[in-house]
């Protein structure tokens, strides 16, 4: 291996993380309902200089551990209370991911272009960049499940290398525990089963995996034992029945609860890669069958086991299978470099390439038709001007360069357009802000009416107005089921409670879905008047008072 193209691609690859991740990441603010639930409760624990204990709406919050909220905490020391910060750290990790991949790559495929590749088709697929620029667990808990099987996979393949490897790889662990609980844990254990398939589950036992267990229990348990002790029951119901045990059990949303959740979601999510995917699985099992490469098992079993934990699960949620994106753009990045190098590329190959340039300008052309067919519903279509573009010089790229056999290059020059136009242009973000964030429709409110008591929105908006306005809510939900995992705030589900909080305020002022304006035309009757004061993207601002 050379160590000048080593340097070489990680350069490359920090410059694309940057602009894939980083670029314009404050533009627009913190999007509904789950960023701003992240980042009001760091704000929370600040107020109250807690470090440990999680708070939401003024009360203790247990849904995630405390690490995304540590991570949120420092980012807004360093750089203040901003989307930008917000969003620091899942970008960083998404970077870090990226570089864990090139590297994986070298230790498993041995080779620096199927390394490169690899790290490439990952920082350029949908639900990565999604997730690297958004405030959420999965991007941290990912890398994390990432690096400790990169670690375990460093010290097999490098016996040399196995204490510090096992150290890390058990470490790593621990702290993906500490981002999102016991799958932190359970994910990893996919090297188990690589061990025991192999008949190899000593190479854990030595002194090596004993201090790893030493350093996974001081890393993980502490905080779950502070908890425990500090808040009892109220802590282990929420956190370990309600958050993980229920979740097997129920569906948080019902739609997504069918067999074919998963397999379809990853065909979508690892767009513009899906094809390629979908090849280099097929590919995998007669990798596998051979039984030459244990590298082509170690993947195998990663997304085996990641699939194994959530497939029976009845909440399922796309995010929760983002930690064998990984293992996918590795088993890809092998594949399309195989297929690159060959004397003559295949029909299947060609096939794929060909097709992937067809759904880029099938995109395009939906892009053009839905300006106009939702033109009545769309203020502007100019934010759709820089997509149908990138989308065309994609397709163009992906045909032009393939016939080169240079599909690197085509990633490389033209991926980049698709967020350098949706996350630097102003016209785009000023256009989708008010549909992603509550921030325009607070600003509006307060900037314009004097606010003194609890404000009612509808469930989604919930958590934004809390976040940007600072005022204690009430939901209006009618009829409807409180949140998966409670929220100690006042639940309004019938017109009566609604009416009851009417007659407590003066003025009540109300962020609304279409649906709960309904309720509110009804609710009112002779007793209150209403008068729509704004409509904010897809929140209707709204001042109800007693009728005189």
């Amino acid at each position: 291996m050379s160590g000048n193209s080593n340097s070489r691609n990680l350069v490359i690859l920090i410059l694309l993380c940057y602009v894939f991740f980083m670029l314009g990441n404050g533009i627009i603010s913190l999007s509904i309902p789950d960023e701003v639930f992240y980042a009001q409760t760091a704000r929370e624990m600040a107020q109250r200089n807690s470090w440990m204990t999680p708070y939401m709406f003024a009360q203790p919050q247990f849904e995630k551990p405390v690490f995304i909220y540590w991570l949120l905490r420092i980012a807004f020391l360093i750089f203040g209370v901003t989307s930008f910060s917000a969003r620091f750290f899942p970008a960083l990790f998404g970077a870090i991911g990226v570089i864990a991949v090139y590297l994986l790559g070298l230790f498993g495929l041995r080779d620096q272009k199927k390394a490169f590749l690899a790290a490439l088709l990952l920082l350029s697929c949908g639900l990565y960049v999604g997730l690297a620029r958004t405030v959420f667990t999965d991007m941290v808990f990912a890398v994390f499940i990432q690096l400790s099987l990169t670690a375990f996979w460093w010290g097999y393949a490098f016996r040399d290398k196995k204490t510090p490897a096992l150290l890390l790889f058990y470490g790593f662990s621990a702290l993906a525990v500490l981002t999102k609980g016991p799958l932190g844990f359970l994910i990893p254990a996919a090297a188990v089963l690589f061990l025991l398939i192999r008949k190899e589950l000593k190479f854990l036992f030595c002194p090596a995996g004993l201090w790893g267990l030493v350093i996974f229990a001081l890393l993980a348990f502490p905080w779950y034992i502070l908890m425990i002790a500090k808040y009892g029951r109220e802590f282990t119901r929420e956190f370990f029945y309600n958050d993980h045990f229920r979740r097997l059990l129920e569906a948080e949303h019902p739609a997504n609860d069918t067999w074919y959740f998963y397999p379809a979601s990853i065909a979508a999510c690892i767009f513009p890669w899906s094809l390629f995917v979908i090849a280099s699985l097929i590919r995998l099992a007669r990798k596998l069958s051979c039984r030459k490469d244990p590298f082509y098992l170690f993947l195998a079993c990663w997304i085996g086991v990641t699939l194994l934990i959530f497939q029976p699960a009845h909440s399922k949620l796309i995010s929760y299978i983002f930690p064998m994106f990984a293992a996918l753009a590795l088993l890809s990045g092998d594949y399309i470099e195989d297929e690159l190098r060959a004397a003559r590329t295949g029909r299947l190959f060609f096939s794929l390439c060909l097709a992937t340039a067809m759904i880029f300008l099938f995109l395009a052309a939906a892009s053009i038709a839905g300006s106009f067919y939702f033109s009545e519903y769309m203020p502007s279509s100019a934010p759709l001007y820089p997509v149908i573009a990138a989308l065309v010089l994609l397709s163009l790229g992906l045909l032009v360069l393939l016939r080169r056999g240079r599909l690197r290059g085509c990633i490389l020059a033209f991926s980049p357009l698709v967020l350098i136009f949706l996350s630097s242009v102003p016209v785009v973000s000023r256009h989708i802000e008010p549909y992603l964030s509550s921030r325009p429709a607070c600003e509006y409110l307060l900037k314009n009416f004097q606010v003194d008591n609890t404000i009612l929105s509808s469930k989604f908006f919930v958590r934004g107005v809390k976040y940007y306005t600072g005022y204690d809510v009430a939901v209006i939900d009618i009829p409807g089921t409180p949140f998966f995992s409670p929220h100690p705030i006042p639940f309004l589900n019938t017109h009566e409670k609604v009416r009851e909080l009417f007659r407590r305020q003066a003025i009540t002022y109300c962020f609304l879905k279409r649906n709960a304006l309904i309720d509110i035309k009804r609710i009112a009757g002779k007793e209150f008047k209403y008068a729509i004061l704004n409509q904010v993207g897809s929140q209707y601002i709204v001042r109800v008072q007693r009728a005189e």
